[in-house]
This record gives C-alpha cells, structure tokens and sequence, in this order.
C-alpha cells in the first residue's frame, strides 16, 4: 500500500514539473528582429558638424552638441592631439527587452533558454482608487552596434564596435528580485520617494512629451514613473508598455551605476566615453521592436519617459503582445579625426 502511494505521488510530482515547464514555456513569444525592416532608419538624424545640423528630420536632439568646428583628441601612436571635427549623431547601439517570463529571450524569435520556478512577471493586484496595478517584469540586455554590424559606414572612428552579445539577464541579478536588496545600488532612494521629489517629475513629464528629459532629475521616468528602486517591480503599472518604459530605464540606470555604461554626448565626451555613475537620460532614444516594431512616424522613437499615450496605441495587446522589446538609440559626439 505504501509503496503504491509512493509510485502515485512520485508520478504526480513528474506531472506538476512537466506542466509547469510547458506553462512557461508557452508563455515565451517573440520574433527576431529584422535588422533592415524593423529599424526605423529616421531616427539616425538630427546630425550634426560642429553647431551646424545637416538633416534634422524633425527628430528630438540633445542641447549640447559642441560649437566649436574644430576638435582635437590624442591618437596613437601619436605623441600629441590629432584635429579632427566634432560629429553628432543617434547611433543604434543595444536592445533591452522586457518579459514575463523567467529566461525567454523576446528578440530572439522567442527561444526559452529553461524553464524555472523563479519569480515570473505579471500584473497582479489593484493597489488604489486610481486604478494602478502592481507588476513585476525580467530585463534582458543586448550589445547591438546595428551600423558597424551591418558594415552600413566602414572606417568610421566614431562608430560603437562592440559584437552582438547577451550582456545582461535580470534572471541572474538577486537584486532585481528584491528592493531591500537593491536598496545596497540606490540608497539614494530613500531620498527621491518623498512626495516633493516626486511632485518635480511633473517637469520632467512635460518635456520628454516635446523634447527629451531632464538630466537634472535622474530620479524621474518622465511620465511614466520612477526610475528607482533599480528593481523589476512597479507599484504603478498603467500598461505593459509603460511599464517596460520604466524598467528600461530603470535597467539603463543601473548599468551606469556600476560603471558599465557612461556618458557619450556633449562636449566631454568627443574624446571618448565618460565615466558616469548617474545616467544622462538625454542621450537615449526608445524604439519599439515588439510586438510592432515602430519604423516611422514621429514618435518612432522616443525620449525615456515619455507617455505611452503618445505611441503606444494598440500595440500591447493579449498573449504574443505582453512582452516588449526595444531599440536603444544613443546619441554620440565624436571628434572625428
């Protein structure tokens, strides 16, 4: 008798580990991304020489585009500064994608690299008389250098010459799990969840919807949020893309504190990247890849913050629209020589 009740929990066990494999396997959806098709080549503009802008395009630019028409940076083997003249542009460079489920890599055709009982994402409760839900989403981050991939400009000093790679998996980050734990990168936090620090992202709001954010108030996600704690929950989830919004940022935040990201436009930076442990949210663009990847139009690409009301009108919707991937466009000054 004991042994038969041991055989039928030990196949009860096998059946609960398959079907929960298959669950969040099912929950994996995404497509790769057409490296011609799915860019929305507009967004390389505004480029400029020195102060002068070629070809604007209508598109949102950062305000510290170097005056001066000619540069100089030291080139080795050369002993002195070499001149050269100062370049800007929007140079397409990673992708970041955000996803409910635990190892599933969204810009990758949809591939589950395991299946695992860690925590997956999902919207899960009503928090308040406004409406917000709580939600919890995985991040995953990508080396994507699309110009000098796909050798579009060759020979070019200025361009990001890094290989395609996986860089980044909040999957591996205890942190992300937990904002105690997170609290050990931000203690500033505690800082900027007081209602008056909150109250100034009201500016920031107002101009990522016409221009770009307010690298004063790197605490705020435009309209969208906070961008601390550098975690995966959200305790004001208004949509599945405002919410990946804010964990973008919140990601791209916490790879400048740790160094691995710096600051590449403006004047201190034609020589090459500038260390920085708080991030410059003027020098980054957000374009939609999926679910529709957004290839035109003016908002196509967006300042980080700005309201989703803006460009994200139908396309988050059930079961292959829940997870988001996105372009990250980064605006580069380069002296080049």
């Amino acid at each position: 008798m004991l042994k038969t009740f041991n055989i039928i929990k030990f196949i009860v066990i096998i059946n609960v580990i398959i079907f929960s494999n298959i669950a969040y396997a099912s929950q994996c959806v995404g497509r790769f991304v057409n490296p011609i098709n799915d860019i929305c080549w507009s967004c390389l503009f505004p480029i400029t020489i020195g102060p002068v802008k070629v070809n604007s395009n209508n598109r949102f630019d950062t305000d510290d585009n170097p005056d001066d028409l000619i540069c100089a940076c030291p080139k080795p083997p050369f002993p002195l500064p070499v001149p050269g003249v100062p370049i800007g542009f929007w140079e397409p460079v990673r992708l970041i994608e955000v996803t409910r489920s635990p190892y599933c890599m969204v810009s990758m055709g949809g591939l589950s690299l395991g299946s695992s009982f860690k925590r997956s994402g999902t919207v899960y409760k009503a928090v308040d008389e406004k409406g917000f839900n709580e939600s919890f989403y995985h991040v995953h981050y990508y080396m994507y250098p699309l110009l000098y991939w796909l050798e579009l400009i060759t020979d070019f000093v200025c361009l990001d010459k890094t290989s395609f790679d996986i860089a980044y998996m909040t999957e591996f980050d205890p942190t992300w799990n937990d904002d105690e734990l997170a609290f050990i990168f931000n203690p500033e936090a505690v800082i900027f969840s007081n209602p008056v620090a909150q109250a100034a992202c009201a500016t920031d709001c107002i101009s990522t919807n016409f221009s770009m954010g307010i690298d004063r108030l790197f605490w705020c996600a435009g309209c969208n949020g906070s961008l601390y704690p550098f975690a995966g929950h959200l305790t004001q989830h208004r949509s599945g893309i405002q919410a990946s919004h804010v964990l973008s940022g919140r990601l791209l935040s916490k790879l400048h504190r740790i160094q691995v990201l710096g600051i590449t436009s403006g004047r201190k930076a034609l020589c090459g990247e500038v260390p920085s442990a708080r991030i410059k949210k003027s020098q980054y663009k957000l374009q939609m890849t999926y679910p529709i990847p957004a290839t035109s139009g003016f908002y196509a690409c967006n300042s980080l913050g700005m309201n989703e009301i803006l460009f994200g009108m139908g396309k988050e919707f059930p079961y292959k629209g829940e997870d988001f991937g996105y372009l990250i466009w980064r605006k580069k000054n380069c002296c080049a020589l």
